[in-house]
């Protein structure tokens, strides 16, 4: 009887470990760094409104120049008043910007809804606009990204809404009327005759004062 042949046992050829996912780490490395710096831009957003509102409170006259009773008189005619009230406006520009901001701040806290909306309004444009890194990954929401152009114009979009199809609109607009009735009102019956403009004042006047403060708070990005 022939002998059996041995039995052949099938060999495996061991395969190589998958490599690993380069891109997919890259990519949650730059997800990661722009965590870790959108804390440090936030810092120095506020740090600029802080400087921005300390240099134009650095240029308010006395309040007690702008509450002096006994240089309150009525004007004789309009063209007075109109006379009166652009020396004024000249003189107590920044007082008169801290009246209007009182009069918006005192409404708001006043109505809690507005005042949450726009707080909420103000996050979303800092941190999806202002505040985000120029390397950050695109903004990825309902199972798609957005470019940067559409993040704007949805903001863009919801700002629209919030001020001008809700009453946050009315309410602001109302409490800078306000502002602004308090501000001609006091500028009509001051009489300007013992204000004196410096030279550097008038030249800082010439510019216009919010364009400015905006300007140096966001850093010249709006």
């Amino acid at each position: 009887m022939a002998a059996a042949s041995p039995q052949i046992l099938p060999t495996t050829v061991p395969t190589a470990a998958p490599s690993p996912a380069i891109p997919t780490a890259l990519s949650s490395s730059s997800e990661a760094a722009a965590a870790a710096s959108t804390p440090a831009a936030a810092r120095a957003f506020f740090a600029r409104i802080f400087d921005s509102t300390k240099r134009a409170l650095s240029g308010a006259r006395p309040w007690s120049e702008l509450a002096d009773r006994s240089a309150l008189t009525r004007p004789e005619s309009l063209s007075e008043a109109t006379s009166r009230l652009r020396k004024n406006l000249a003189y107590f520009r920044v007082n008169y910007a801290a009246v209007a901001a009182l009069s918006l701040a005192a409404a708001l806290l006043a109505h809690p809804f507005s005042l949450a909306a726009l707080l909420a309004l103000l996050a979303a444009w800092c941190f999806l606009y202002l505040l985000r890194p120029s390397d950050a990954p695109p903004v990825a929401a309902f199972g798609r990204t957005f470019s940067d152009k559409e993040v704007l114009g949805g903001l863009i979009a919801a700002s629209a809404f919030v001020v001008f199809l809700t009453s946050v609109g009315s309410l602001i607009f109302s409490a800078l009327a306000l502002g602004a009735a308090v501000v001609c009102a006091h500028g009509a019956f001051r009489v300007p005759e013992d204000l004196f403009l410096d030279e550097p004042d008038q030249a800082a006047g010439a510019g216009n004062p919010l364009l400015s403060f905006i300007a140096g708070a966001t850093g010249g990005r709006v």
